[in-house]
């Protein structure tokens, strides 16, 4: 992603009277930028400042972003006939003479539609404006595998006629393993091996469509308008266990686009529940809701409960210690039911982060619950198509 000219704080303290996704900052840039690609490269440049930094002048622009006036002038005048950006009138209180004609993105004009195939129980669904708000909701129940598909294209097709509004892209977040093209390679939970699920859709629904791990776009979500910090992990829990890896700016995929899975990682040597994956100890068979709640229905007081929580918070510290200790993160970030992650397991889980790593450099790791609850992977799905479709982030 583009990179702004330089680093951005709190929207609220840069432009008090805007709206938008929260922090100003941008993925870094994995590369140089090509001279073939340097006009789509200022182009994102202009709509990244002014999605974050709000409304301002093409002179305002030209000081933040560094173009020229002349390329400034240019890029606004084709992104308004492309209905990105409005002019808003005259800068208010200019000093005599011409005032500055003030410039925004065009807030109102579209709608993002977004997917969540992760809940245990449920397919969840929004509408969201290009500043991340939620507008319109529906879920349906999770079907049958076979029938998935069919479930995935009636919710989306509900959400783009609660629209109202041209939709700039339909963003999915799944459980699995899904490359660059939207193919997810292997979701166990949902029956799918190498499906083309972006190529479906767009067949289906003749939009744009972003597919992603559920995990991976939780942890866009929390980095771009929540209140991580430096380098971080986001571990989500529902039907199945996943992570989402950002280090140096960057969403780590993995040579085989497989960076996270940690749900499927066999923790000790004592055995454990039997996985749906068919291996014995697996995270996922400890973690997962489905397996916690199961476990919770077992028992039979209070204490037994919290040491459910709690053999579930040290299974997922040992996990996490190894990682933590060789990307040498900053914050952990654990999304899903809180009435299952808050308390005894996220209490174990630090117990036994800080007893398996170096004490005098991770002992300040923090660990903690997002604070965009069940709307993160939605969330994080605006942010898939607002990179993808306008290399804002």
């Amino acid at each position: 992603m583009p990179a702004p000219k330089t680093p951005r704080t709190s929207v609220l303290d840069t432009a008090p009277n805007t709206r938008s996704f929260g922090r100003g900052r941008a993925l870094r840039s994995a590369g140089k930028v090509l001279p073939e690609q340097a006009r789509g490269h200022n182009r994102a440049l202009v709509l990244q400042t002014l999605f974050h930094d709000g409304a301002m002048s093409r002179a305002d622009l030209s000081r933040q972003t560094g173009l020229t006036r002349v390329t400034i002038s240019d890029l606004v005048a084709e992104l308004i006939v492309d209905g990105f950006v409005i002019e808003k009138g005259p800068r208010e209180g200019s000093r005599p003479g011409k005032p500055a004609i003030m410039l925004d993105i065009d807030r109102a004009a579209h709608r993002i539609v977004g997917v969540d195939l992760s809940g245990p129980d449920a397919f969840l669904g929004a509408v969201l404006t290009l500043d991340g708000e939620i507008v319109a909701r529906r879920e349906v129940a999770r079907p049958a595998t076979e029938s998935t598909v069919d479930a995935v294209l009636d919710l989306a097709r509900r959400l783009i006629a609660d629209s109202h509004a041209p939709v700039l892209g339909i963003g999915v977040g799944t459980p699995g393993i899904v490359d660059d093209e939207g193919v997810v390679l292997s979701a166990p939970n949902l029956g799918w091996t190498a499906f083309d699920l972006r190529g479906a859709l767009e067949r289906a629904l003749d939009l744009p469509v972003l597919v992603a791990n559920d995990a991976n776009a939780a942890v866009l979500a929390e980095y771009t308008f929540g209140r991580a910090e430096g380098d971080m992990m986001l571990i989500k829990v529902g039907a199945g266990v996943g992570s989402g890896l950002l280090t140096g700016g960057q969403l780590t995929r993995g040579s085989r686009y497989a960076a996270g899975e940690i749900g499927h990682v066999t923790i000790g040597t004592d055995g454990g529940p039997r996985c749906a994956c068919g291996k014995v100890g697996c995270l996922e068979a400890w973690l997962s809701v489905p397996s916690l709640s199961d476990a919770l229905a077992e028992t039979a007081d209070d204490a037994a409960r919290e040491r459910v929580l709690r053999d579930a918070g040290e299974r997922l510290g040992i996990a996490v210690a190894p990682i933590v200790g060789a990307l040498d993160l900053s914050e952990i970030v654990l999304s899903g039911p809180e009435e299952l992650l808050d308390g005894p397991l996220m209490r174990q889980t630090v117990e036994t982060l800080r007893a398996r790593t170096l004490a005098e450099f991770h002992d300040e790791v923090r660990v903690r619950l997002t604070a965009y609850g069940q709307d993160i992977v939605l969330r994080g799905t605006a942010v898939m198509v607002l990179q993808g479709r306008l290399g804002v982030s």
